[in-house]
């Protein structure tokens, strides 16, 4: 019987090694896993590579993993922002490397892991510091850059819903990078709010098919949670 739910995100991150790249999902604060981030935290892998849109917001969730340092790499689009002051003095100090990566083209790179495909051309990018040392070429009278995927060792994701067999669905906002990370990595591990029978949810709203999930956890819902939620009274 197939059953990927864990009794515990402890049981979920087991085996996770020093230095493996981590997905993270998440938008700012929208759709980011902070349960799945504290136990990553509590797990105790060292020297990560983490892919994720931002850099941590305040200090909780990405902002902790960094502040505890276990990174020794981020791969994101927004590096800073008002809240990013755990990231910034990282930066500043030369504690941490940045790979500065147009939103398109992460997205890109992430669903070309998930896809097979074995690198792209894009023309993002062409004549900026981000296509610095990289392959070009001219294609239909404009020039491109050559940019390859983004595969992850462990996908942290976030969703609403969730079966047995690991079929998951999400909540507006909070879907953003999830469904793409989920098939970049070898291994995926999804928090929900709710864990379902098999057949309550309706095949046409499976977003993330179970055969990319490995595990799934049921974590509770907060009073706020990102995407601008807030629970009804």
């Amino acid at each position: 019987m197939i059953d990927k739910i864990a009794s515990s995100v402890a049981e979920a991150l087991h085996g996770l090694a020093d230095g493996s790249t981590v997905l993270i999902g998440g938008f700012g604060t929208a759709g980011i896993p902070n349960e799945l981030i504290d136990g990553l935290i509590a797990q105790g892998a060292r020297e990560l590579t983490v892919v994720n849109n931002n850099a941590g917001n305040g200090d909780t969730g990405l902002a902790a993993l960094l502040k505890a340092g276990r990174v020794r790499k981020i791969i994101c689009s927004f590096p800073r922002q008002a809240d990013s002051h755990v990231f910034d003095a990282l930066y500043r100090s030369g504690r941490i490397e940045l790979e500065l990566v147009a939103q398109g083209n992460l997205a890109e790179r992430l669903r070309a892991a998930g896809a097979g495909i074995g690198a792209f051309f894009t023309p993002t990018g062409y004549g900026t510091e981000l296509a610095k040392g990289k392959e070009t070429r001219e294609i239909g009278g404009r020039l491109h850059v050559l940019e390859y995927p983004i595969h992850g060792d462990l996908a942290l994701i976030r969703a609403e819903r969730g079966d047995r067999w690991g079929n998951l669905n999400y909540r507006k906002a909070a879907r953003n990078f999830g469904p793409v990370m989920a098939t970049a990595a070898r291994k995926t591990v999804a928090s929900v709010h709710e864990i379902v029978p098999l057949g309550v949810l309706d095949p046409e709203t499976v977003v993330t098919p179970g055969i990319f999930v490995t595990h799934l956890v049921q974590v509770p819902r907060t009073a706020t949670q990102g995407g601008g939620f807030r629970k009804a009274a």
